[in-house]
């Protein structure tokens, strides 16, 4: 497989893995491997562009950085097209101004639906503005081993929602979501959809112009591999942006930068999603990420995804089946992202042994193991041996 995979030579784009006793790393849905394309990228900024331009490099292209990046990303991996797409804050801040901004377009309506298998800020953020605006939440009861149906949202709506807000690619079963039916049943409604992205971009395409996509957000340091803490995105529809109002309004989304004036006026078009100043260090990370993407092609990159996910379903099947895990992920390809869960009820003492042992993946509350396939760092073969020392230290634990 790996002889025959057209992305292989992908995986020579990244530094190696410095510690030796990493047998493979699993874990590239939380956290992506560093480009030897970002050391270049982050040198010339410091050394080229910071040490000599210095201010003025703000006026030299550092301005226009989360529209540049946003738009290339929307070209690359969301299906955008220009204009929609903007490189902001922290993924929880980006949420936090969506939902204020959709529930702007929908005054008079009092309720948020979310589910309860949302990622964990995902519903603090819904709870906390629900408080604060007088709102309240219509929680619809997910299957953390699957996830929200287009009947589950259907049968949650009513003239009373403003907002639903939903993870396309479940945080813990993998589990994707049905985005065209859902935003058809929710406009049905008369209300607006904020989608989370964090498990979707850089591995699942996505059509958010084709699908009538309202707002959404995600992160850039999975599967994007921008680095710890690199800026998110946030996308909003064209057609909202006129009208619309978030809640944190700062210099660099007023409508003249530099006028200092004493009422603030928004920018015109995405830039009204701005608040403070761009982290321009950490969109140089992004940059190379996006590029990365780009050249590989996001439809190649699933592609292999699906085929790294099959064969760890397969593996897993053979091999710790017998050991006592269960699969919690979806078997069908098509409603399955970028990573695969199998469950043990000593899932979190498991968990511990194989990253000790040079096998990283993660552990998700109350008995989930994340395997992480990251299709452009990862090989076939390195799954394949790690899920073989996986069967073999489980075997011994539970032995």
């Amino acid at each position: 497989m790996d002889r025959q995979d057209p992305l292989a030579p992908f995986q020579d784009r990244f530094v190696p893995i410095k510690d030796p006793n990493v047998v493979a790393y699993l874990d590239g849905n939380s956290l992506g491997r560093p480009l030897h394309r970002t050391l270049e990228v982050v040198q010339e900024l410091v050394t080229s562009q910071w040490s000599s331009r210095m201010i003025r490099g703000w006026q030299e292209g550092w301005l226009h950085l989360p529209e540049r990046i946003g738009d290339l990303l929307g070209g690359a991996a969301l299906g955008a097209e220009p204009g929609q797409v903007i490189l902001a804050d922290s993924t929880s801040v980006c949420l936090y101004k969506a939902l204020h901004a959709a529930l702007s377009l929908r005054p008079g309506r009092c309720e948020i639906v979310t589910d309860t298998d949302n990622f964990p800020t995902d519903r603090y953020i819904v709870e906390s503005i629900a408080r604060d605006k007088g709102l309240m939440v219509r929680w619809i009861e997910s299957d953390p081993a699957a996830g929200v149906t287009a009947q589950q949202v259907i049968d949650a709506l009513s003239d009373r929602t403003a907002v639903v807000t939903l993870s396309h690619v479940a945080y813990r079963s993998a589990y994707i979501a049905d985005m065209r039916a859902i935003n058809e049943a929710v406009h049905a409604a008369g209300a607006m959809v904020v989608w989370d992205l964090c498990h979707t971009v850089g591995s699942v395409p996505v059509h958010l112009d084709a699908t009538d996509s309202d707002f959404a957000v995600g992160c850039t340091y999975k599967f994007l591999n921008a680095g710890p803490g690199a800026p998110a995105f946030i996308y909003v529809r064209s057609e909202h942006q006129p009208t619309l109002a978030q809640p944190i309004p700062g210099w660099m989304s007023a409508a003249d930068l530099y006028a200092m004036a004493p009422e603030y006026r928004a920018a015109p078009g995405i830039r009204a999603m701005l608040s403070g100043t761009p982290a321009i260090t950490g969109l140089a990370g992004v940059m190379a990420g996006v590029e990365l993407l780009s050249e590989a092609g996001i439809e190649q990159v699933r592609a292999k995804s699906t085929d790294l996910t099959r064969l760890a379903i397969a593996l897993s099947d053979a091999w710790l089946t017998p050991l006592g895990f269960t699969l919690a992920s979806p078997r069908d390809d098509a409603l399955r992202g970028g990573h695969v869960t199998v469950s043990h009820p000593r899932a979190e003492e498991l968990a511990r042994i194989l990253i000790d042992s040079g096998v990283i993946i993660d552990f998700r509350a109350p008995d989930g193991i994340r395997i992480g396939l990251s299709p452009l760092s990862t090989s076939f073969t390195g799954l394949w041996t790690a899920l073989d020392r996986t069967r073999i230290l489980a075997s011994e634990a539970l032995a």
